[in-house]
């Protein structure tokens, strides 16, 4: 992302000496999104600050306070404020959000300590063509069952790098959550697809059935490999460890069998009543089935 900044001194000063980038009286800020947002949330957090200061100004001049109520304005105002990114994940383990190490998948995982396991592919060109990882620099890697293991880039290669275990590996279960939702959908054109799979991912879901019917378009083996490597994004994007299960499309037909056992299915239609308070209404299940679409319904 290149996007450029015009500030006025001295906060062009500060920003540049903070991102080391200027160049003509500007700041080119060539980061992430969570660069940019962690420098507004701090020139947010100095103007709470100075906003606060001066109206505590005006309330003393017009009212004097008690005393002891300064003490409420301490310089823990003027701190920046910390973020912290949600995770669906145990709090042990998303730690990447709060500056730990980057997480890749394989779906192998070195046995014990000092174990190797290779990785190549999409996750491969990751960690050394974006990220620019090198030799000894420390990662994680999770197989999407709830494996997980640290370790370190031990040697790199044209086509593939060495992984080498620090540790054993750990196997987490799931998180014991209210709701198993399985996720069917009539499948969408364009971009949506993939938008409701990573959202379906981020909230938890435990399946998605891309269903056939009679007025969807046809899913390709092509479109189906891209389904997978937008799942795996958002699990590795929310921290998941237990990656969600991509079941073959499937018509009408297929899905009675799993309508029979579901103890509680939903059905979206336009008109009927809120999910929410269907939910708040109905008896309390473990389990339920969303089924959504096609969209010429």
């Amino acid at each position: 992302m290149h996007i450029t900044f015009l500030l006025q001194p001295p906060s062009r000063i500060f920003l540049a000496e903070c991102l080391k980038t200027k160049t003509r009286g500007k700041n080119t800020l060539r980061t992430n999104p969570e660069t940019l947002l962690s420098v507004a949330v701090f020139y947010l957090s100095k103007l709470a600050a100075a906003s606060a200061c001066f109206l505590f100004g005006q309330m003393q001049a017009l009212n004097p306070l008690q005393p002891g109520f300064t003490k409420l304005f301490n310089r823990q105002l003027l701190k920046p404020l910390n973020l912290r990114a949600f995770s669906s994940s145990a709090d042990d383990y998303s730690n990447q959000s709060r500056g730990g190490l980057p997480r890749f998948f394989s779906e192998e995982l070195p046995a014990s300590k000092g174990g190797v396991v290779r990785v190549q592919g999409d996750e491969f060109r990751h960690m050394t063509k974006v990220l620019r990882l090198s030799t000894n620099d420390r990662v994680e890697l999770f197989n999407g069952k709830g494996g997980l293991i640290e370790g370190c880039i031990e040697r790199i290669e044209r086509t593939g790098l060495d992984f080498v275990a620090l540790e054993d590996p750990k196997l987490v279960p799931p998180l014991s959550t209210k709701w198993h939702i399985f996720a069917a959908f009539g499948t969408l054109k364009g971009d949506r697809a993939d938008w409701l799979l990573e959202k379906c991912t981020e909230l938890g879901a435990h399946s998605v059935t891309p269903l056939l019917t009679e007025r969807s378009p046809s899913i390709s083996e092509n479109r189906v490999d891209r389904f997978r490597r937008v799942i795996l994004a958002a699990t590795k994007q929310s921290q998941r460890l237990h990656e969600m299960i991509l079941n073959p499309p499937t018509k009408i037909v297929g899905l009675l069998p799993l309508l029979a056992q579901s103890k509680l299915s939903f059905l979206a239609t336009a008109g009927a009543t809120p999910v929410v308070s269907v939910l708040t209404s109905s008896r309390k299940e473990s389990s339920g089935l969303m089924i959504v679409g096609p969209e010429g319904g």
